[in-house]
C-alpha cells in the first residue's frame, strides 16, 4: 500500500516540484495551497489539492481532516522578505513569522496525534541555507528559519520515543522559485537610500554565486521521507553543502 504524503505550499517552487516527484513515485499526495489549482499537477487517483492557508487555525484543521491518515508531512510553505530591518513596519515581520515559523509549529502540532499513535510517521522542515550563513538584508527572513531548524532539533528528541522521526531540509538560493520577485510585495518602500550600496553589492554576488536547483531539494525531502538512516539535517544545492561541511 502506497504512503501518503501532505505537502504545504505547492503552488509553485519546491512545494510543486516535492508534489509531482512523490506522486510519479506512486505516493498518495495532498497538495496543499491557498488557492487550491488541480491543473498544476497530473491528474491521479492519488492526488488531492485541498485549500490551506497555514496562518489559519480552522484552515489548517480542515485541511487535516479531509486528509485523511498521513504518513509524512513537508512543512514547505514560506514567504520570503529582502530588505533592510529599517525599511520594514512591524506588520511584515510578524506576518512573514506567521508563515514561516508559526505555520510550521501549527502544521506539526496539528499532526502529531496521528503520527504519535502510528510511530511510524516523519516531519520534514524546509528551512534555508542562509541559517547556517548569514547574510545581509535577510535579517527577518532568517530569523524566521533559524527558529524553525532549533524547533526541529529539539523535537527530533521529543519524538523519537514515539518512532517519529523529524528531519530538516536547508536549500541553498534556487533562482527557479523567484525568491526576490516573491518577496517583493512585502519590501514595501524598497531598501532605504542608506542601504542602497550594500543592496547593489549583496545582489550583485547572488548573481555570480552557485545556485542549488529545485531537483536537489526534492531529493533531499525523498530522503528524509524515505530513509531512517538519513543525518537529521540534510543540505540541499551546491552552495548550501558547501555551508554545512564548512
Amino acid at each position: 500500500m502506497s504512503k501518503t504524503i501532505l505537502i504545504t505550499g505547492c503552488s509553485s517552487g519546491f512545494g510543486l516540484e516535492i508534489a509531482r516527484y512523490f506522486l510519479a513515485r506512486d505516493w498518495r499526495v495532498v497538495a496543499t495551497m491557498r488557492t487550491p489549482r488541480e491543473d498544476l499537477l497530473p491528474r491521479s487517483e492519488r492526488l488531492r489539492v485541498l485549500a490551506l492557508d497555514v496562518t489559519d487555525a480552522d484552515s489548517i484543521r480542515r485541511a487535516v481532516d479531509e486528509a485523511g491518515p498521513i504518513d509524512v508531512l513537508v512543512n514547505n510553505a514560506g514567504v520570503g522578505v529582502l530588505g533592510a530591518l529599517e525599511g520594514m513596519s512591524m506588520e511584515v515581520i510578524r506576518d512573514v513569522f506567521e508563515t514561516n515559523t508559526f505555520g510550521t509549529i501549527a502544521m506539526t502540532r496539528a499532526v502529531l496525534p496521528q503520527f504519535r499513535e502510528r510511530r511510524a510517521s516523519v516531519v520534514v522542515n524546509v528551512t534555508s541555507s542562509v541559517t547556517l550563513k548569514s547574510l545581509p538584508l535577510l535579517s527577518i527572513y532568517t530569523a524566521s528559519k533559524a527558529a524553525v531548524n532549533a524547533f526541529t532539533e529539539s523535537l527530533a528528541f521529543e519524538l523519537e520515543q514515539f518512532g517519529v522521526r523529524v528531519a530538516l531540509v536547508l536549500p541553498g538560493r534556487a533562482p527557479e522559485t523567484r525568491f526576490r520577485e516573491n518577496a517583493q510585495p512585502r519590501m514595501q518602500d524598497g531598501i532605504p537610500a542608506p542601504y542602497a550600496e550594500l543592496a547593489q553589492s549583496v545582489y550583485g554576488g547572488w548573481e555570480s554565486s552557485e545556485t542549488t536547483r529545485s531537483i536537489d531539494v526534492v531529493e533531499a525531502v525523498w530522503r528524509a521521507a524515505n530513509d531512517p538512516s538519513s543525518p537529521m539535517r540534510i543540505a540541499a544545492g551546491a552552495d548550501a553543502l558547501a555551508l554545512i561541511d564548512g
